[in-house]
């Protein structure tokens, strides 16, 4: 478990986010990401449906562990039943995966109560009376297992609020970390001083915070996440810079450079959403020299 040592010895981590397309296929990605072998420390991969059909997050993961990557399987929890989490659970150890991301069942943000307004909330009891009973080797009927899996666990927490952060979210981070959360994985950042007093607020509870990058390389990504994240996740003047370049990837590599730069004494690392751009993250980790 590389990746959980890593988080341990207080490394700065670089895991970038995946998808496997149903069209290329794990070998299609494999070939895109093949230029960053040994350059990031983890690869999550997404969980997925595409016209209802889902895709095998869980075999993608194995076929990465064969080629030598560390693989992070992403998983839901609010939709599924403590038996459902459990079956993904045990599959993903099968398959010798040994890293999760768990959020919720849906990344957009509707309504105003608070509860919608939490950008992640996983639901730590039911999560976690599942981990715990695997550990001890035992199913949550208490069968026992032949295994005993463990994770490095992780999960979102919702960075936006700034130092507003909501008393209940603070609740609930102390919470996972009693009960033994490796890592939280921010919102996506783009305001380094909004960050810096978010990281002021969470960084008592003494876990480990990863600061999701997104990597805007135009002005309709720009758009694209504000109308399906939260309205003002990328700044108009990101956008508009962006969109008056005449180099608009050199335009976003500088300003990226420049973010993960300043959150380097922030926090314990970055997870890079490339939003298609696989084949391309390289030219973002030259400029960093990553």
């Amino acid at each position: 478990m590389q990746f959980k040592k890593s988080l341990q010895n207080r490394k700065f981590v670089v895991t970038l986010e995946i998808q496997p397309s149903m069209e290329a296929g794990i070998e299609g990605l494999i070939r895109k990401i093949d230029p960053i072998r040994g350059r990031i420390d983890a690869l999550a991969v997404s969980e997925l449906k595409i016209e209802g059909v889902a895709v095998d997050t869980a075999g993608a993961c194995r076929a990465l562990k064969e080629q030598q990557f560390e693989p992070i399987l992403e998983t839901t929890c609010r939709e599924k039943s403590r038996i459902d989490i459990q079956e993904h659970l045990i599959k993903a150890s099968e398959a010798g995966i040994e890293n999760i991301l768990t959020f919720t069942d849906d990344y957009r943000i509707s309504g105003d109560s608070l509860q919608e307004m939490m950008f992640f909330h996983v639901d730590s009891a039911k999560l976690f009376s599942v981990v715990d009973n695997l550990r001890e080797g035992h199913d949550i009927t208490g069968r026992e297992l032949q295994m005993r899996p463990t994770f490095c666990i992780g999960t979102g927490i919702d960075s936006s609020w700034g130092k507003e952060v909501p008393d209940l979210e603070l609740e609930e981070m102390e919470e996972l970390a009693r009960r033994g959360i490796h890592y939280f994985l921010s919102t996506p950042v783009f305001d380094l001083d909004s960050f810096d007093q978010f990281m002021n607020r969470v960084r008592p509870v003494g876990i480990p915070v990863i600061a999701e990058v997104a990597i805007v390389r135009s002005a309709e990504m720009g758009h694209f996440l504000n109308r399906h994240i939260k309205p003002g996740t990328v700044p108009g003047h990101i956008i508009e810079r962006i969109e008056k370049s005449p180099d608009r990837e050199k335009t976003s590599i500088e300003m990226v450079t420049r973010l993960v730069e300043g959150l380097k004494d922030l926090c314990q690392g970055v997870h890079f959403i490339p939003m298609g751009a696989e084949d391309r993250i390289s030219r973002y980790l030259d400029a960093l020299r990553l």
